[in-house]
């Protein structure tokens, strides 16, 4: 590495981009850290994380992650952390994969989370809800460890907002869903695990 002038980089510390909105009440810690599912859309996780855009700028990345082959289900962009971010991405996964009653969701305790409208999309489509336990972001290291991979693989800062849109388009949608082997998926990617087992899974269930 030294010899070609590669530098590895370093990870930085968990930074919580989501605020806590403690009128609202919040749900039971139901995943209690299991992050393995017996097959798709049975438990999903999901969270928000903040990207560079330029010299300030920001731009917040929603992302909802099937545990099952750790396949991105939903995700969506915004220069807002709030509510309608979160909500995107959540009808984007639902649409996407047109869940049956018992999925588990689960999420830390942020304002966009708890909202009477995230809520009521939940219930609505018959999925429940799962939130880690406060400030213990451990309780959601899935969906941290992916974000990591994003910003080591891609890197967190852009020239723009439109190379950040086209790049995360071809790094999730491309790439990591199609394309990138996890050893913990027997080498392939989430996309290819998931059409390797799904004959397994219709006959287990």
């Amino acid at each position: 590495m030294t010899a070609q002038g590669l530098f590895a980089r370093k990870k930085k510390r968990f930074k919580c981009t989501t605020i806590a909105d403690k009128s609202r009440p919040v749900a039971p810690n139901l995943l209690a850290r299991d992050f393995t599912a017996p097959a798709p859309n049975r438990r999903w996780v999901s969270d928000a994380t903040e990207l560079i855009i330029g010299g300030s700028a920001k731009l917040y990345l929603a992302v909802v992650l099937d545990l099952y082959s750790r396949f991105v289900v939903g995700w969506a962009t915004s220069v807002s952390n709030d509510r309608h971010l979160a909500i995107r991405a959540l009808g984007s996964a639902i649409k996407r994969r047109c869940p049956d009653s018992g999925l588990l969701h689960h999420s830390d305790r942020g304002s966009p989370y708890t909202s009477e409208d995230y809520q009521r999309i939940l219930e609505d489509s018959g999925i429940t809800c799962s939130m880690s336990r406060s400030g213990n972001c451990l309780d959601n290291a899935a969906m941290e460890s992916w974000f990591s991979t994003l910003k080591s693989e891609l890197g967190e800062r852009f020239d723009n907002f439109a190379q950040a849109k086209n790049e995360l388009f071809d790094y999730i949608e491309v790439f990591y869903n199609q394309k990138r082997r996890h050893s913990s998926l027997d080498y392939v990617s989430p996309a290819e695990y998931e059409r390797k087992t799904k004959g397994v899974v219709s006959l287990v269930a």
